[in-house]
């Protein structure tokens, strides 16, 4: 039988049990492959005391913290399946995806507590744990649970094919979708990512990409684990912090998307010892040659690039670090025993992965290999549609070039990625139409030197007295639009361009954005 996640972790154990394995900074815990393992069982036996049975989902709305990496495994090893939810999300949003999950245990933290707070009457049969002291009273204490219970390893039967994690990501319409994907699936994932980036048994890597993020979780965390390696854990990214502890740590590696580089190179570098840094993986949008170069020079660091989506596990190529600058803007090649094609974009319904284009002409990019996803929770259309005829396609457009490297052209959905994060200008646009002075709106990304894109709305008024200050004030308030959602910049304008269907024509106010059309 293949592996497990949950028997990968145990071998991990019986290799490396004495050395250290899991450290949380702010925390102050520090525990090695046996301690950890020790834990996770534990966990086990007391989800499985609580009800949670094989096949039943346990959901964690947290910041990066050690107890993540203990529900990591500990649901692996009893075949429940890990439902990691985005912090940034507000309650409506956080309630929506509980609603289609269904999890009998939810793990939330203190800093999340509001959220949960006005939304856990709806959900009688969800059990609530807060991983912080003096919980709310309609949640448990995490660490009580833990505590008093065995550590002996739970006794399940996990099998490569059984779902491993429901991952939600949002669809073209703004709705989540829970991406499903299973066992098997992740330890290729994870051998494909030690292959890429050499990650050795000797390795520090640093967390401080969210964990609930396939990128960090799949290419880094997971891999790491896999190789013996030790993971330090920060709640959340802030670089000052990371500097501090990669010097304090002696962190060999560490993931982060090019917004977050660029607010390293930022710091005063002279003040940290780094000599320990060696090398970097980014993803969600490609890096400028400068900002390679910078990093290089100022932090000694080789960087090498991972594209991918949620649905394929994610990554599906790598730019290694010794083409960062020759192939400049590209996305690089497939990685192993995956295959990437361009193919004729279908306006009717899915590409035909057979309708190959030329090197060079710009296509629909769909992928085949083995850390595709089962498919969308719930959804049986759209993972239809999503998979058609073996291929996942993935709604972006690209190119191959004649040596067979990928590039990126745009996206087909119009997402635009912010600081890393995926925004769908529909779920924006929902929002702002709620307000009663919108008469009409669209949502669309500005390229942005911190952020890559930036997203801002072109709106029609209702009311005359609409103003910049009343819409970002209605947006703040809003539980149904997280932060990083937020348009950044507002411009007012008679009326929106459509065709003859009624549909926004965003090109056109795209190269009125570019020719300063648009300015007030």
């Amino acid at each position: 039988m293949y592996l497990t996640i949950g028997r990968l972790f145990e071998q991990t154990v019986e290799k490396f049990g004495n050395k250290e394995a899991l450290v949380d900074r702010s925390k102050g815990e520090r525990l090695t492959y046996n301690e950890w393992n020790g834990e996770v069982n534990q966990l086990a036996n007391a989800l499985i005391a609580s009800g949670v049975r094989k096949g039943d989902r346990v959901s964690t709305f947290l910041f990066n913290s050690y107890e993540l990496g203990i529900v990591y495994f500990a649901a692996a090893k009893i075949g429940a399946i890990l439902n990691p939810i985005n912090f940034r999300l507000k309650s409506d949003e956080v309630a929506y995806i509980l609603k289609d999950a269904e999890p009998k245990v939810v793990l939330f933290e203190q800093a999340l507590e509001p959220h949960i707070t006005k939304i856990h009457e709806q959900f009688s049969s969800i059990s609530f744990w807060s991983i912080d002291e003096s919980p709310p009273s309609y949640a448990v204490y995490f660490h009580d649970r833990v505590k008093t219970s065995p550590s002996t390893p739970p006794m399940v039967e996990v099998s490569e094919n059984d779902t491993y994690a429901i991952m939600y990501t949002s669809g073209t319409t703004g709705r989540p979708k829970g991406v499903m994907h299973r066992h098997r699936d992740m330890i290729e994932q994870s051998l494909i990512c030690i292959g890429a980036m050499n990650i050795t048994s000797t390795d520090i890597g640093l967390v401080t990409a969210p964990m609930f993020h396939c990128a960090e979780l799949h290419c880094s965390f997971l891999p790491r684990v896999h190789a013996g390696a030790s993971n330090v854990v920060i709640h959340h990214f802030d670089a000052v912090n990371v500097l501090n502890t990669i010097q304090e740590e002696k962190i060999t590696t560490l993931f982060a998307a090019p917004t977050m580089w660029n607010m390293l190179l930022q710091e005063n570098l002279d003040h940290y010892d780094l000599s320990s840094f060696r090398f970097g993986l980014y993803g969600a949008a490609p890096m400028a040659p400068t900002l390679v170069r910078a990093c290089k020079e100022k932090l000694g660091v080789e960087l090498v690039q991972a594209y991918g989506m949620t649905e394929m596990g994610p990554a599906i190529s790598f730019l290694g670090k010794e083409e960062q600058l020759s192939k400049a803007g590209s996305a690089g090649k497939a990685c192993f025993n995956h295959e990437i094609r361009i193919v004729k974009p279908n306006e009717n319904g899915p590409s035909e992965p057979d309708d190959i284009l030329p090197p060079g002409e710009v296509g629909e990019i769909i992928v085949k290999g083995p850390c595709m996803m089962v498919g969308y929770y719930n959804r049986k259309d759209a993972s239809e549609e999503s998979l058609y005829k073996g291929w996942y396609h993935s709604g972006d457009l690209g190119y191959l070039d004649e040596d067979g490297y990928l590039f990126v052209a745009d996206r087909v959905d119009d997402m635009i990625i912010s600081g890393g994060e995926n925004v769908y200008p529909r779920e924006v646009e929902d929002i702002l139409y709620e307000h009663e002075g919108v008469l009409d709106v669209a949502v669309l990304g500005e390229p942005d030197e911190l952020w890559g894109e930036k997203v801002i709305a072109v709106v029609v008024k209702k009311d005359a007295n609409l103003s910049v200050e009343g819409l970002e004030n209605f947006c703040k308030n809003s539980e149904k639009l997280a932060p990083y959602k937020r348009p950044r910049r507002y411009l007012f304008v008679d009326e929106l361009p459509r065709n003859a269907s009624g549909k926004i024509q965003k090109f056109l106010l795209r190269e009125a954005l570019a020719t300063k059309k648009i300015n007030k």
